[in-house]
This record gives C-alpha cells, sequence and structure tokens, in this order.
C-alpha cells in the first residue's frame, strides 16, 4: 500500500496555488480551444469527465505526454496484458496532435482519455471514475497535484522510462522539496540511463532502477495498405528518401542536398515530413525559392515523374513514409534542436542520417552510430555534400530487403526481451481490484 505523502512548504504552496487558479483553469482551456490548441470535441476530458466507459475489472491509469511517448509504451503494455489478461488500460497524454494517431494505434483493451487538469475537482472526477489500480507515469510529465491526489488515496504509483537531461535537472532542483515528498510515494521508479537515474536520486527518489529506454522496443509505425499501395504505384520504379520531423534548421541542408540530387540522371524523390504541419505554406515557399518542384499531401496533390519533393503535412502517417524510403534523415539534429526519435525508421528497417544535436536521444544515437544504423553528418561545409553521398549510396540497395540491418534488429530484440521483467515488476505492483 502507498503510504500518504506528506507536503512539505513548496509541496502545500503548490497544494495551495491550484485551489486558488482552479477557477480559472475553465477559462485557460477556452482560450486553448480558441486558438485550436485543445480539442473542442473533447474538452471535457480536461475537467475529469470520461468520454468513454470504464472497462470492468483491473484498471491501470498510463500517462505519457505525447504521441512519441505513448507509442514507446505499446510494447510494454501488450507484455502487461500477456501477463495478465484480465487487466484494461486507460492512456492519458495531454497534446492534441497526439490524440487521433494514438487511437489509432493503442493496445489490446485500451481506451484513450486527454489527462485532466492539475485541479483538484478534476484529478478527483477522473480517479472517482476509473478507480485505478495503478498509476504509470512515463518519461518527463510530473503533475505534483496529479500525484498526490492519487497517493492519497493509496493508488500505487511506479515511475519509468524516466529522462532527465542536465538542464532539465538544473530548473527542477529548485522545486526539490516537492520531489523529495513525492517520490518515495512511487513503488517502481525506472531511470533510461545512468545519468537520469542519479538525478532522480538527487531530486528524492529512493531506488532508482536503470532500464534502456523503452522506444527500441516499439512496435513499428503503422500504415494504411491502401495508401501504401496507391502511393507506391504514384511514384512507380523511383526511389525515395525522406527527411523525418524536420524544422528549419534542418530544411536549410535537406533542401539543399535536394538540389544535388535533382542533377542527378535518376534523382530520387524527397519526402519531407515537417514536425510542425502547420509550417507548410512557409515550406513550400522555401522550396519554390531554391528551386525545386513540390507536391503537397494536405492538397491531395500527387507526385509526378518532375516531381522534387512531397511535402508530407499530414500527421500520423511517418510508418506510411518510412516504407518506401531507402534512408531517413532524422529532424531536429541541426541548429542545436536535440533531435527526434531515431527509433521509428529504425525498427522499419532503414538507416538513419542525423546532425550532431542528438541530446533529446543521446544514448540511442550513440548505440545506433556504434551498430553501423546511425551516421553523424557535422555542421560544416561540407555537410551538404556528406549527406547527398550518402542517400546516392542508399539508392544502388535494388529492394527493402537491403535495408534491414541485424545489429538494429538485435537491438530491438535485446530491448524487448527487457520489458519482461519491468512488466512483471508493475503487474507486481497493483493494488486489488476496486
Amino acid at each position: 500500500m502507498t503510504s500518504r505523502p506528506k507536503a512539505g512548504a513548496q509541496l502545500k504552496a503548490y497544494l495551495g496555488l491550484r485551489i486558488m487558479l482552479q477557477p480559472l483553469m475553465p477559462l485557460i482551456l477556452r482560450c486553448r480551444i480558441a486558438q485550436g490548441k485543445d480539442d473542442p470535441a473533447r474538452w471535457q476530458e480536461k475537467m475529469g469527465c470520461a468520454s468513454v466507459k470504464r472497462p470492468p475489472g483491473t484498471v491501470i491509469w498510463v500517462h505519457a505526454v505525447g504521441l512519441g511517448e505513448v507509442m514507446a509504451l505499446r510494447p510494454l503494455l501488450a507484455e502487461m496484458f500477456r501477463q495478465s489478461p484480465n487487466i484494461s488500460f486507460v492512456i492519458t497524454s495531454t497534446a492534441r496532435s497526439s490524440a487521433a494517431v494514438i487511437g489509432d494505434n493503442l493496445p489490446t483493451n485500451s481506451v484513450h482519455q486527454f489527462l485532466p487538469l492539475d485541479g483538484p475537482r478534476y484529478v478527483r472526477r477522473f480517479l472517482d471514475y476509473w478507480q485505478p489500480s495503478l498509476s504509470i507515469l512515463s518519461e518527463q510529465d510530473f503533475w505534483p497535484g496529479v500525484i498526490y491526489d492519487t497517493a492519497n488515496r493509496d493508488i500505487p504509483l511506479a515511475y519509468i522510462n524516466a529522462r532527465i537531461a542536465a538542464e532539465s535537472f538544473a530548473k527542477r532542483k529548485k522545486m526539490r522539496s516537492i520531489y523529495r515528498d513525492l517520490l518515495p510515494k512511487f513503488g517502481l521508479i525506472a531511470a533510461q540511463d545512468e545519468g537520469s537515474s542519479q538525478f532522480l536520486a538527487k531530486l528524492g527518489a529512493p531506488a532508482p532502477q536503470i532500464f534502456s529506454s523503452l522506444k527500441p522496443a516499439a512496435e513499428p509505425l503503422k500504415a494504411d495498405e491502401n495508401d501504401l499501395s496507391c502511393f507506391k504505384t504514384q511514384i512507380g520504379a523511383r526511389n525515395v528518401w525522406v527527411a523525418a520531423s524536420t524544422h528549419a534548421e534542418d530544411e536549410t541542408y535537406v533542401f539543399a542536398v535536394q538540389t544535388l540530387l535533382s542533377d542527378e540522371a535518376d534523382r530520387p524523390l524527397l519526402i519531407i515530413v515537417p514536425r510542425v504541419p502547420k509550417r507548410s505554406a512557409e515550406i513550400r515557399d522555401r522550396i519554390a525559392e531554391v528551386g525545386l518542384t513540390c507536391a503537397q499531401r494536405s492538397q491531395n496533390e500527387r507526385p509526378g515523374p518532375d516531381t522534387d519533393v512531397y511535402l508530407a503535412d499530414t500527421f500520423g502517417e511517418l510508418g506510411l513514409w518510412y516504407r518506401v524510403a531507402k534512408i531517413a534523415f532524422m529532424g531536429a539534429s541541426f541548429g542545436g534542436l536535440g533531435g527526434h526519435n531515431p527509433w521509428e525508421p529504425v525498427c522499419l528497417g532503414l538507416s538513419i542520417l542525423h546532425g550532431p544535436a542528438t541530446h533529446n536521444f543521446a544514448a540511442d544515437y550513440i548505440n545506433l552510430g556504434r551498430a553501423g544504423v546511425a551516421e553523424l553528418i557535422k555542421e560544416t561545409p561540407e555537410a551538404t555534400q556528406r549527406i547527398a553521398e550518402k542517400v546516392i549510396k542508399a539508392m544502388l540497395v535494388t529492394d527493402n530487403s537491403g535495408r534491414k540491418n541485424s545489429n538494429a534488429a538485435q537491438l530491438v530484440s535485446d530491448a524487448r526481451a527487457a520489458l519482461v521483467p519491468l512488466a512483471s515488476q508493475l503487474i507486481f505492483l497493483k493494488a486489488p481490484s476496486p
């Protein structure tokens, strides 16, 4: 049974502030809806009101902030369900953009809801309805009021896949007293790496364990078979490379590379998938400025034989683009942004190229580099030429079987094997069904 938390001065101040701010939370939510940041059809979930029926029996509540974090949890939840087929999951997230994709990729026996706002009334509604037997937090989202209220009901808590960089730790240690009050209430704390484990210990975690990142174990992103077949017909025998989750800093290099490749006799098609699809007008203007031709997914335009760039400005279709490409460039790796998840293309057999900024997934990129799956492109005047050379080399592969890398497959296999003991610990931790 989880011991109920005692509140020190910082936690008492936070809990008092959330009570004072609770009347303002609906107003903030309305503003976010007006700005397109929250879903107008599902806003009541953030007030703690469920939009789907609670499954009977044991419900485990799993929270992750966004799409990538939730997708990484799927194999773990599948393993927990395999070990204990009588459990169900309510998965919460905060980002609106993740909801539709999560809904299409839910694990067995799972439903998705948005996390309630951190007001006592809204958290109480959520807990009253779902009555979870275990609450699992993943990665970085840490809401003190939600955690306090959950622990106060003797609901077991687990914090898994935890990742804390030095910069994040510097911010969190200013509220160290809150962490020291709450972290000891977790029955299991599992960090991704030694550095995160040490930071958690300094914040008050009594005995953080180390489990490797869940992302290598993730199931491959899905793709609609009809869309895949249709797109392959549209591009014919053309080779494809994909630039995934890009930002403006990445696109400067990517478009320069495609300009070089457009002079090739058998020039490949670049599929660019921006991290923020709303930037599509800006991106299309930049494509025209460098003299490349473009077709746009959201406008139902088809790539023709003379199309240089296919702007895939839609959510949830990376699994489709990875399946038609022969190599991937990972976005946010130029310009100091820190890099995005490299495992999604790797799980589908792609080798990846990336810039030097990978601190968001530092250990992952290092391991993939050692396995010969990821290649660093330094931010130098020669970067454009180097990327072009790597893309041309990848185009020489005659079929998709040549994309596979046995070392990457072994990394994925090892990560999936590590899920078994973690799932067992979590199942052991859960409380009896209500």
